[in-house]
């Protein structure tokens, strides 16, 4: 493995977990009030400072959790006690994390999804910091007129969490190790993906902007191949499905010297289906690369094996082969909904 490369896979981490813990809240105070020429005032304890929390904030900079890596505990700061004079503690402060859009947020010990960083600036509180308590003020009436006790600070939450990057990307590349899918990432966008003849070149996603026609662009991300029995752990395992949750369009690539290309798909499509049922709501695209391999009498017999409604194309990075054609696709499947299938169909022709 090249220097570069285990540079790259070290670089990118998609996954960690770490112990967090929110400040508590500061004690309400119990006091009163003493001035010259008042003799007996009534209670003035202010209350506790509220326990700082941990936030998560969404940073668009960020695309890995590798800063996070190392940081195995982390901890907000407690709020103050209150003081004389009704005056109330300061509020703890709290520590916020900066991540990726597309963070995920767990519960360790459960693994309940608590939510997800979607938007740049997005702030959501992983650990909520404990309140403070009350001072004796608050607890003077007509039948206590000097109370001498106050409300302690709640305790702040600790516990463990689970952050999961899952790529922000419109089209995912799904396929088998050397599909070709790190050279067409590379040959339609600026993104440049280790390239070679072996299995499993991609070890971690890799995204490139795709520009398209009157300065529209989308998103590719190259996700790392998939064999047969992925799902259950096989190869490098589910680890990089998760990337594929997030993609709008699922973009199969098979390769043109392929021995069966439809149960490619096939196989392709059911390792998605066992990891998450839901991928097959996606809008799909096969996409057949190296086709400058193969004659059209070739093509037509590989494109007679496909189900009608299942777009599919061919092209080659190499010759550069229907490379705007399968912009167009991917287009219009990024943005297609049920209802406006003719009006995708016009917008194509008017880009063409």
């Amino acid at each position: 493995m090249s220097k570069n490369r285990k540079e790259q896979s070290s670089n990118f981490v998609d996954y960690v977990k770490m112990h967090c813990t929110s400040g508590n809240g500061g004690a309400g105070a119990v006091h009163f009030r003493r001035e010259k020429f008042v003799a007996k005032g009534g209670p003035d304890g202010g209350d506790g400072g509220d326990g700082g929390h941990v936030i998560l904030r969404g940073n668009k900079q960020l695309w890995t959790l590798l800063h996070l890596k190392y940081r195995k505990h982390v901890r907000a700061e407690h709020g103050k006690p209150g003081g004389k004079q009704c005056a109330t503690g300061a509020t703890g402060s709290s520590l916020i994390l900066e991540v990726p859009l597309g963070t995920v947020a767990k519960d360790a010990d459960s693994g309940e999804v608590m939510f997800e960083v979607t938007e740049d600036g997005q702030e959501q509180i992983l650990v909520p910091g404990g309140k403070g308590g009350l001072g004796n003020w608050h607890f003077k009436n007509s039948t206590q007129q000097t109370p001498r006790y106050a409300q302690p600070g709640i305790p702040g939450s600790e516990g463990w969490y689970i952050l999961e990057l899952k790529v922000l990307a419109d089209v995912g590349l799904v396929g088998f190790p050397n599909a070709g899918k790190s050279t067409l990432l590379s040959t339609v966008s600026a993104a440049k993906p280790e390239i070679a003849n072996y299995a499993f070149t991609t070890l971690t996603p890799n995204l490139g902007i795709v520009s398209y026609y009157d300065e529209k662009s989308f998103v590719m991300a190259d996700i790392p191949g998939i064999i047969e029995g992925a799902s259950e752990g096989k190869g490098l395992g589910d680890r990089f499905l998760r990337h594929i949750e997030r993609n709008a369009v699922l973009l199969f690539m098979i390769p043109a010297d392929s021995d069966d290309h439809y149960k490619e798909y096939q196989v392709l499509e059911n390792e998605l289906r066992q990891y998450n049922r839901e991928l097959m709501h996606k809008e799909r695209v096969v996409a057949i690369s190296k086709a400058d391999m193969l004659d059209q009498e070739l093509k037509d017999e590989i494109a007679a094996t496909f189900p009608d409604g299942l777009p599919h194309i061919f092209f080659s990075s190499v010759s550069q082969e229907n490379i705007s054609a399968l912009k167009d696709v991917v287009w219009q499947a990024i943005h297609r909904t049920p209802d406006d299938d003719e009006i995708e169909t016009d917008e194509g022709q008017e880009d063409e």
